[in-house]
């Protein structure tokens, strides 16, 4: 049996190494759009890069995920799972307070 699934996804922008966080059911097709400039909040900062995602089987359980990482706290949450894969595209991001990046 094939179960539908909700994606929480986090992309960072190359052009100005902020992050973009939103949920879909289909999170490569999103990413497609999104740096197709199909979405006006990315538009401006494509190209965008898929940095990390979770999958649910619950849409509001993937909603709820993607309004936690928009908080404070869940800024500092992605901090700590991001953190090697931050030095990657800056090496002060990592170290820098994630509230400047999304």
């Amino acid at each position: 049996m094939v179960y539908a699934m909700y994606h929480v996804y986090v992309l960072i922008s190359l052009k100005d190494k902020k992050f973009y966080i939103g949920f879909s059911e289909d999170v490569l097709q999103r990413v497609k759009e999104h740096n197709s400039g199909k979405n006006v909040s990315t538009k401006y900062r494509r190209p965008l890069k898929l940095i990390y995602y979770e999958a649910h089987l619950s849409k509001q359980d993937a909603m709820k995920r993607e309004r936690y990482f928009k908080t404070a706290k869940g800024k500092t949450t992605l901090k700590q799972i991001l953190k090697i894969s931050l030095q990657n595209y800056s090496p002060n991001v990592a170290s820098e307070s994630l509230t400047t990046f999304i």
